[in-house]
């Protein structure tokens, strides 16, 4: 406000020293001098003072130095507050006990079942036929006896091999619905403490980027709509928020709204610090309410 201020002075003090110049007329000015000799005179160079410009050069000069120190004082000491945040106290608080599915995951195909025991059947006594005694045969050789050349034994080529069976599918991640470690919301972890610590700092922060970001629908205001709205989301390995999905909902646009804030969180200059699983990272099912609550 004080900026516009000087600055309207400014063109107002310029806007009238144009009209007071554009009132002294060419005409009057010649028949005030005519009888003025001015070629040897040091004011020569000034013919007619009362349009001289650089006679309020001067002034002129101290005034802009004057303002430009006044509206550098002024930005130096423009101090921007923030809007406060409105925060429900019991904001991470639940009305009551919630029955979480948790997320389903690709199960291995059972085993086939074991082949059915062979039957064993009676054979009657009539058709056990006694064994016949072998029959020896005389395989002496004379030297009268033509041994006859066997024929080659052609073996024939093995048929080629099955194709091999396709690879199994990769096993699908599991995703925990509780970690040794549990995600935390960007922004905590370069300060000192425990994780006790950045949790609690995380969880500040969520809040505060939650209820900065979220729009409160107008026809839930107009209509005085309030409660509690859950979204489920998994905070992947890398901390990408995924599989938004919105558990409980109040109407009159709240659900939208607070999904919309949820998935907003990847696009923010970090990403969440994911949960960990026995020092490694894994992916953690999040659940997190979002209350409506107008203010009074």
């Amino acid at each position: 406000m004080a900026s516009a201020i000087l600055i309207a002075a400014l063109i107002l003090i310029i806007v009238l020293y144009r009209m007071r110049l554009r009132r002294t007329s060419a005409e009057s000015l010649i028949e005030k001098y005519q009888d003025t000799d001015y070629r040897t005179a040091l004011k020569s160079r000034k013919q007619y003072p009362e349009v001289d410009v650089f006679s309020n050069s001067g002034p002129l000069f101290r005034l802009g130095l004057a303002s430009a120190l006044a509206l550098a004082l002024f930005m130096f000491s423009w101090t921007q507050y923030e809007k406060p945040i409105f925060i429900p106290d019991d904001a991470l608080e639940f009305d009551e006990e919630l029955e979480i599915e948790p997320p389903r995951t690709a199960e291995p195909p059972p085993p086939p079942p074991p082949p059915p025991p062979p039957v064993i059947e009676e054979v009657p006594e009539e058709e056990i036929e006694e064994e016949d005694e072998p029959e020896f045969l005389d395989q002496s050789i004379e030297e009268e006896t033509v041994v006859d050349e066997p024929e080659p034994v052609v073996e024939e080529a093995p048929p080629p091999p099955p194709p091999p069976p396709p690879p199994p599918p990769p096993p699908a991640e599991e995703i925990f619905t509780t970690a040794e470690q549990m995600p935390r919301f960007p922004g905590c972890e370069d300060m000192s403490g425990s994780n006790a610590e950045k949790e609690a700092c995380a969880k500040k922060k969520m809040l505060e980027y939650i209820y900065k970001n979220l729009n409160y629908p107008a026809i839930a205001r107009e209509n005085g709509v309030e409660g509690m709205c859950v979204i489920q989301f998994v905070v992947d390995r890398d901390g990408t928020v995924t599989n938004v999905n919105l558990v409980r909902d109040i109407g009159a646009g709240c659900g939208e709204a607070a999904s919309k804030v949820v998935n907003s969180m990847n696009n923010m200059p970090q990403k969440w610090t994911p949960g960990k699983q026995r020092g490694r990272p894994v992916k953690v099912l999040y659940t997190l309410p979002v209350r409506f609550k107008l203010e009074g």
